[in-house]
């Protein structure tokens, strides 16, 4: 594909917002792949390239929350292993799907994810006795979210924020900080295996890649519980919005016969 001045800075700045928005409540890959897809990105590049542009968003946001002392990383030495594995196996699974039933699957769990943060309760913010013990966590939790990170990605940081907060009875601070460096995990596990079969457009994914750690290290630097009372509205909007214009390019002709 053609990468002209004006796509890379369009992608550029939605790298940007959507790695602020990622830093405080995740769901920045719900704006990022979906804007890939619409700029005539094959699925599974626009997963690899996704992937690419989002691992140094997420070290940036990681980088500065362990520096900040927030997270301790010898505490999450299995929930890291755990979340790698489960991200290279999701990266793996995905590269043998069809690219048509790929490009249909999306923006139906695009919905899907919308409707789980639109009906989902709001976080807490105070601390209490976790429900789930270190290591389950991090096999369950961390597993499982690496892998379904692996295999689509956008909504990934909300939905490990949202197990940290209900399952390990964090505040939102530190769920969002140790959210940040599993998704940094996830997305390296599932980065290394799309490398190896050759799949990310360089050039395009590292554009985005500088978008995304301005804007990571700007969300990181917000307060988060601030944030998320119009963090979260925004990602239901824009990616309702973008789902809706993918079904749109991919049935066009079925909804045209409709209206006569």
């Amino acid at each position: 594909m053609e990468l002209s001045f004006e796509l890379l800075s369009m992608l550029f700045f939605v790298a940007i917002a959507a790695s602020f928005i990622d830093a405080m409540a995740g769901g920045g890959g719900m704006l990022t792949l979906p804007a890939l897809l619409a700029a005539g990105v094959p699925p599974t590049q626009a997963l690899a390239t996704n992937k690419l542009q989002s691992a140094f968003g997420s070290f940036s946001a990681s980088w500065y929350f362990v520096r900040k002392g927030i997270v301790n990383l010898k505490e999450m030495r299995l929930a890291i292993f755990c979340t790698f594995l489960g991200s290279a196996a999701g990266a793996e699974v995905v590269q043998y799907i069809d690219a048509n039933l790929l490009t249909s699957l999306i923006p139906i769990l695009l919905v899907v994810i919308s409707l789980y943060f639109l009906l989902m309760p709001k976080t807490r913010q105070h601390e209490g006795k976790a429900r789930l013990s270190e290591t389950l966590f991090a096999f369950l939790v961390g597993g499982g979210v690496g892998f379904y990170d692996g295999f689509f990605g956008p909504g990934t940081g909300s939905i490990f924020t949202v197990c940290f907060v209900v399952f390990a009875n964090l505040s939102l601070v530190e769920a969002t900080a140790k959210t940040k460096v599993l998704n940094f995990t996830s997305n390296i596990g599932a980065l290394l295996f799309f490398i190896i079969a050759g799949l990310p457009i360089w050039e395009l994914g590292l554009v985005m890649a500088l978008g995304g750690v301005i804007g990571a290290r700007l969300g990181a630097r917000v307060v988060v519980t601030k944030g998320q009372k119009w963090i979260r509205p925004l990602v239901i909007v824009m990616s309702m919005l973008m789902a809706s214009k993918l079904l749109w390019q991919q049935h066009q002709d079925y909804f045209y016969a409709l209206l006569g």
